[in-house]
């Protein structure tokens, strides 16, 4: 298919030249004597972490989260399971040197049908590998790494995470990027559902790292970005589906065997970049 071979020829390109994000995530980051150095994933790494996708169910699924964010290098400190309005998050936090906050999310629940592969272990796999690459670099704003469940119901884990921001705390949340479904295709944004600057940056990191992306609507409905737009926190909906996505989300067929890791590792380094980008940038650059 023409998406795959495009897939293949970009992250090449990508993976030859130098990172495409500035401060945070240089391949480097000097702090006194101690050098300090994001450790990018690799679609063999990221390949990995979906043939592990838990299939049973959402009490599983929560495991599978604590348990791959340890495997990311996440202390037990810092990785905490909310229960809000009968709603259970899996939230792990990357201490920043300011009080401004990023949240980089995906749910983790699915539906009773199909393995989730796709809809949404694919979201966790990348947000999972984000920490991995960033965890032991400096960092100036906090960042909450949010694994929402009940999504599939109606948003409620993410509605219930941003119903109990308190009004003047809703300043320090500078951007949220959400990743649901990737693997089916190029890196995308759901517009409708999403803060027009961020699009308008991710389209513009996407034509930096030579990377294929596309912004629009291919689905109707909301994700857990919708949820932060309602408090007025910048947000973007990212996924990786193609047109037939309807085939595999929701049905038998989301397996990993429809996966493909590459379309995963776009979403992954597309996402990474944007976090590079916010992280940059003024905490309201993006209202």
């Amino acid at each position: 298919m023409l998406w795959r071979r495009l897939l293949l020829i970009a992250s090449i390109s990508f993976l030859l030249v130098s990172p495409p994000t500035r401060g945070a995530l240089q391949t480097q980051a000097q702090t006194g004597a101690q050098t300090r150095k994001a450790a990018f994933s690799t679609p063999e790494l990221i390949e990995e972490d979906i043939k592990a996708v838990p299939c049973k169910g959402n009490t599983e699924r929560l495991a599978g989260v604590k348990a791959l964010f340890t495997k990311m290098g996440a202390p037990a400190s810092d990785i905490s399971v909310q229960k809000i309005d009968n709603v259970e998050n899996v939230v792990v936090r990357k201490q920043g040197s300011t009080p401004e906050l990023v949240v980089i999310g995906a749910h983790y629940d699915k539906v009773s049908h199909g393995c989730g592969a796709v809809d949404n272990w694919t979201g966790i796999v990348a947000i999972a590998h984000i920490y991995r690459t960033i965890k032991d670099v400096p960092l100036k704003k906090s960042v909450l790494f949010v694994a929402f469940g009940r999504e599939e119901e109606g948003l409620i884990g993410s509605r219930a995470m941003v119903r109990a921001i308190d009004k003047e705390h809703l300043g320090r949340y500078c951007a949220m990027i959400n990743i649901d479904s990737l693997g089916l295709g190029i890196p995308q944004a759901e517009t409708g559902i999403s803060s027009k600057k961020l699009v308008t940056r991710a389209d513009e990191l996407a034509k930096r790292m030579q990377m294929p992306f596309k912004q629009g609507t291919i689905r109707e409905g909301d994700t857990d970005s919708s949820s932060f737009l309602e408090r007025k926190i910048p947000a973007i909906a990212l996924h990786g589906l193609s047109s037939e996505w309807e085939k595999v989300l929701h049905t038998h067929d989301d397996k990993v065997s429809k996966v493909n890791s590459m379309s995963v590792f776009m979403g992954y380094r597309l996402a990474l970049g944007l976090f590079g980008e916010v992280e940059n940038s003024a905490c309201d650059a993006f209202r």
